[in-house]
């Protein structure tokens, strides 16, 4: 007894915790103690629930405020719609597009998509392109090289970079991974011999090259005899290419032409406004060695009109620009602080910000020097007698043993290489 008395009044002591009752047994009985009266009090128990936490803990649920932009979007699962009578009416997003949604913020981290539907792959790449996923500088270059790799063609098959050289200095990367293009426009971009996009060019990437238009690129006879290489010693690179444009070039001379020799499916070529010498002579050495002919008037071939972009990603090189061309335009700031520098004579006045466009050359005195490849027509009309057959029997097999002897001699050229052809060739 005096034992529960002691208990009760060390209880009373602390009564500001919170303990909950205390059950003592006593004589085969259970006995509650009651700190408030300082006694033990025989009572049945009430069975009280047990609490993890103590009365006055609290939880607050919050949200993850870092990306709200992400939050908005995740949230926004209705479409809201009007009737006729004026009143607001919603729907809920099906749940391919919320999953499409969802992927599409998350397209970067992607592994593969090779095997994919190609219906809803479409669907993905607009999904993640109108969220501009593709113009972020690190996980974009990552998410358009999953699409890149599965879909080739599908994503671009031809684009358009004229008058562009600063979308192709801030996206080179991105524009490298495109593959299977058949039409290439880079006219009037000063990109010179030694730029990393036309050392692309001669990659197994961009062999399906059909048309390529490189105006005005300050080219040089160094510049053909790199890009020329892979086909000219290991019949890779461009081999497919059709239609070439290399005018308002004025370093390439005679020795450039030669290397567009091996180009033996040429259909249409463009060397206006080069630094030919002898403009006859190469005339003559293209009509007997690749058939090409030289055009009197100018070829639509070379209008730049076919050229377009077409793919999943149109809108992707268009976005690219935009954000281009917003980087250019001056801040206000530095409007401000140079009217003020200028207002106290510290700097010259400066009319107009300078646009970066370029103005493409004139063509020189030597005129039009376009060439094409006349259509080889077939003779299905009857001959009026045999003897003329004949004669045509003898005349073509004498043409096909000429032409064996022109390949074999031009092989024996081909294999007699300069030491400046080994030196490129190693660097491959």
């Amino acid at each position: 007894q005096s034992w529960s008395r002691g208990m009760s009044y060390c209880l009373h002591s602390e009564s500001h915790l919170d303990t909950g009752p205390i059950y003592v047994r006593e004589n085969g009985k259970l006995h509650v103690v009651n700190p408030g009266a300082g006694g033990v009090q025989n009572v049945t128990p009430k069975t009280r629930p047990f609490s993890l936490f103590s009365r006055s803990f609290s939880v607050e649920l919050c949200m993850n405020r870092e990306d709200d932009r992400a939050r908005r979007q995740r949230t926004d699962h209705f479409i809201f719609t009007y009737t006729k009578e004026g009143n607001l009416r919603y729907s809920a997003k099906s749940l391919f597009s919320l999953v499409l949604g969802y992927i599409s913020d998350n397209v970067d981290h992607i592994d593969s998509l090779i095997g994919f539907p190609e219906q809803i792959a479409e669907k993905l790449f607009s999904a993640a392109e109108a969220r501009q996923k593709f113009t972020e500088p690190v996980t974009g270059l990552r998410a358009l090289q999953k699409f890149t790799e599965a879909y080739g063609s599908l994503v671009l098959c031809s684009l358009c970079l004229r008058n562009r050289y600063l979308v192709i200095s801030e996206k080179l990367e991105e524009i490298k991974s495109f593959r299977e293009l058949t039409c290439l426009d880079l006219s009037c971009c000063k990109l010179g011999d030694e730029h990393e996009l036309l050392e692309h060019l001669t990659k197994e990437a961009l062999s399906s090259v059909k048309r390529l238009l490189l105006k005005d690129n300050s080219l040089s006879d160094a510049g053909l005899r790199r890009m020329t290489a892979p086909i000219r010693v290991l019949k890779k690179g461009l081999e497919n290419l059709l239609v070439l444009d290399l005018s308002c070039n004025p370093k390439i001379t005679d020795v450039g032409i030669g290397y567009l020799l091996s180009f033996k499916k040429l259909n249409c070529l463009d060397i206006s406004g080069t630094g030919l010498k002898d403009v006859n002579a190469v005339i003559k050495r293209l009509q007997t060695q690749i058939g090409l002919v030289h055009s009197k008037v100018p070829l639509k071939e070379f209008d730049h009109s076919n050229c377009k972009t077409e793919g999943w990603a149109e809108q992707t090189v268009l976005q690219w620009e935009q954000a281009v061309m917003e980087a250019m335009k001056p801040q206000d700031n530095l409007r401000s602080r140079a009217a003020a520098l200028r207002f106290y004579g510290k700097t010259h006045r400066i009319e107009d910000v300078v646009k970066c466009t370029l103005v493409e050359p004139e063509t020189k005195a030597s005129g039009n020097l376009q060439f094409y490849k006349e259509k080889v027509q077939n003779c299905h009309l009857p001959l009026k007698k045999e003897v003329a057959g004949s004669h045509e029997l003898k005349n073509n097999k004498k043409r096909a043993l000429a032409e064996q002897e022109r390949e074999r001699t031009s092989k024996q050229k081909h294999l007699c290489l300069t030491v400046e052809d080994w030196d490129l060739l190693n660097t491959y």
